[in-house]
């Protein structure tokens, strides 16, 4: 099937999963991400909420020949670029958890301000799982 006419099947949430998982393990074992993400505003945290927002609708239905009208949607948005978001996030925040990098890069830093440095390192690392995630979803 080609473009707009393909579905979206579980198949295409786990090539997501793969892709997300791929790019996201590099930026969440970095000590540079985690400073940064201490660092951050939470208008900046926003800031990259809406650039994986704009990547992946633009990888799913800008540089793809699909057709967003034609999806299943949740809520009014198509279930792809949903699953995609889903799968970006979690997939860092999955990685981060297992791998204890909250603990190992805040190190004293605990409660309250230790979960804000997790969702704003979670939110950059974002980024890079979205690519990861799109691209699988489009290429296979």
């Amino acid at each position: 099937m080609v473009g707009s006419s393909r579905r979206f099947k579980l198949a295409d949430a786990a090539q997501q999963i793969v892709g997300g998982f791929l790019l996201a393990g590099p930026f969440v074992v970095t000590e540079e991400v985690w400073t940064l993400a201490a660092n951050m505003s939470w208008v900046q945290t926003l800031a990259t909420v809406a650039i994986v927002f704009g990547i992946g609708y633009g990888a799913l239905y800008k540089a793809d020949d699909r057709d967003p009208e034609s999806e299943t949607e949740v809520g009014g948005v198509p279930l792809r670029f949903v699953s995609l978001v889903f799968v970006s996030y979690c997939s860092v925040l999955a990685l981060a958890l297992a791998f204890g990098a909250p603990e190992t890069f805040l190190g004293e830093d605990v409660g309250r301000r230790s979960i804000e440095v997790t969702l704003k390192a979670v939110s950059v690392g974002g980024v890079f799982s979205v690519v990861g995630a799109a691209t699988a979803d489009s290429l296979f």
